[in-house]
């Protein structure tokens, strides 16, 4: 997707902190009377602020506070863009018309209910009555279709999302009736609108003068649960209920993120009692997981899988271009071992490009076994021979040479890396390897410049639809990557035709097919299913990890006493 930078920030309000006094004896008149005149003038000179003030400090006594980390700035908390705003974060305050639960359920959420026409084209949605955004000015039609105006304004910007390049027109029918129209069907409408960005609504408060929100919104104003109150750039953010909230209020009054870059301080910081949860994908090392999980002092719970890590084999590269050798490197490296190895056990080996907890992928689908022998004797059948007194093996004069390029910021890919390129060498397989930046990396992959490359689909509520979306569009890199299977042809009008279905069995009869290409093919290697890993104080209970990989997680979530 493409990412860039609103500055838009909130202006900081400093709290002010008060230290309750405590009397031992009465028998100092004078210093009594001082004390006294003292609170009386500092009550007196917070009297209009109190708000403010007590926004950065809160009674811990009577306010129920959750304090979490994050590694980075909340960012500009503007609904219709990208980074720098943390997805998490923007859940808090905005929300969808649809929700996305357990199993690819979908929810009612500010629309209560809707009705789609027999062509697939038409999306008339009810909406909820009542509702409020966080300023008490009403959500209604008119406010949606103006988000929905403000994000088809910039419509090059969120092209990654399918509903985007469908989508004809939309139209306020009555105050609380908003309809839209298809250019042609488009199945998954609904789980777009679920996810966390850029369809979901900013109050009338928070548009710029021309109601262009990519360049930036006056104030964070939504429906949601939350709201934004105190902020200090790279520091902090204080979220507390939002009073006009519609739903159930959360049972915690506030929640405070403070910014913590450092995984090892993340750590101390939780082990010290700063921080009360820690939450997400890659927010402490795995050892450090594992440590706090043995603590008996802690509660600590994973995730179902939220995504799936691959392995990439470029079949447009002549030598992957064979199925027996792509067939061979996947037989040729024991994965089991190595996710349990350098996982520690807390990812599972992933014998699917997607696990079975989307819709439409519960597909009974062979796994590709670890089989050194029939690796070998697959290269040899290709032509590929190992040379006398040679390591490498050779074929009209090359060797079977590739390279593998990972993110040299990832502990974990580049332990996974180092190990295949241990096992692919005694295959007579030479694998150079190549840590880049993030960014550098997604760039090779965008340009099909790579050979091996970790990749990582999307999640829910984004798949399958976005996975097999990238299997046959061109510019994301997937479907560059599959250039050279010789059915590409057919499985991209099945991918086209899986997403415009309208039949419920058709449709699911297409993904089996796509899904069962796919894992024959071996150009996308499943490594391991990545999960998300909480860890927290045993004053929290009723901790729930949500099923859009994007949201928060604070619903529901309650706070005791330890």
């Amino acid at each position: 997707m493409d990412e860039y930078d609103n500055h838009y920030h909130k202006i900081e309000k400093r709290g002010s902190t008060f230290m309750s006094v405590q009397h031992r004896k009465s028998s100092a008149l004078t210093l009594a009377t001082m004390l006294l005149l003292l609170f009386v003038i500092v009550g007196c000179s917070n009297t209009g602020s109190g708000d403010e003030s007590s926004s950065a400090a809160s009674d811990q006594t009577s306010t129920k506070s959750i304090t979490m980390s994050w590694p980075r700035d909340i960012g500009t908390m503007n609904p219709h863009t990208y980074n720098p705003s943390q997805l998490f974060a923007q859940s808090m305050l905005y929300e969808p018309l649809i929700s996305y639960q357990k199993d690819g359920k979908l929810e009612p959420a500010l629309a209560e209910s809707w009705t789609i026409s027999d062509d697939g084209k038409v999306y008339t949605f009810k909406l909820r009555q009542g509702v409020k955004f966080s300023d008490g000015t009403p959500f209604n039609a008119e406010i949606v279709k103006k988000n929905f105006d403000a994000v088809m304004k910039n419509k090059a910007t969120h092209s990654w999302l399918g509903i985007v390049g469908v989508l004809d027109k939309t139209e306020v029918v009555d105050d609380h009736t908003f309809r839209m129209t298809l250019t042609e069907p488009y199945y998954p409408v609904l789980q777009d609108l679920s996810v966390v960005r850029p369809f979901r609504f900013l109050g009338e408060a928070g548009f710029p003068d021309d109601g262009d929100t990519s360049q930036g919104i006056k104030e964070p104003v939504g429906t949601g649960p939350w709201m934004l109150a105190d902020y200090k750039q790279d520091e902090y953010a204080v979220f507390k209920r939002n009073p006009n909230y519609w739903g159930t209020a959360p049972k915690v009054d506030q929640i405070t993120v403070k910014i913590i870059p450092d995984a090892e301080t993340r750590v101390l910081a939780f082990e010290k009692g700063d921080l009360d949860l820690i939450y997400g994908e890659g927010m402490i090392s795995l050892d450090a997981f594992q440590q706090l999980r043995d603590n008996d002092k802690y509660v600590s719970q994973l995730s179902d899988p939220v995504g799936t890590r691959d392995l990439l084999l470029n079949s447009s590269n002549p030598k992957l271009s064979d199925l027996r050798v792509r067939m061979a490197l996947q037989q040729g490296f024991n994965k089991k071992a190595m996710v349990e190895g350098i996982t520690l056990g807390l990812e599972e080996p992933a014998d699917t490009a997607l696990s079975k907890n989307y819709p439409y992928t519960n597909v009974d689908l062979k796994p590709i076994e670890y089989n050194v022998e029939q690796s070998k004797a697959l290269l040899d059948e290709a032509g590929w021979k190992m040379p006398a007194n040679g390591s490498v093996r050779e074929k009209d004069g090359q060797q079977l040479e590739f390279e593998m390029i990972f993110d040299k910021t990832d502990p974990i890919q580049k332990a996974m890396a180092e190990t295949i390129q241990a096992e692919w060498s005694e295959l007579g397989v030479k694998v150079n390897l190549t840590g880049l930046e993030l960014t550098v990396q997604i760039k090779r992959l965008k340009a099909n410049d790579f050979d091996l490359y970790f990749w990582y689909n999307y999640g829910a509520p984004y798949d399958p639809h976005s996975f097999i979306n990238v299997v046959a569009s061109p510019g994301f890199g997937i479907s560059e990557t599959l250039s050279a299977l010789p059915m590409k042809k057919e499985l991209d009008e099945q991918v086209h035709a899986a997403l415009s279905s309208t039949d419920e069995t058709k449709r699911q009869e297409l993904y089996g097919s796509i899904l069962t290409t796919l894992q024959e093919q071996s150009a996308i290697v499943p490594i391991s299913y990545v999960k998300k890993t909480a860890v927290y104080q045993k004053k929290i209970s009723n901790f729930i990890f949500p099923a859009n990989r994007d949201e928060n997680p604070f619903v529901g979530i309650e706070l005791g006493n330890q």
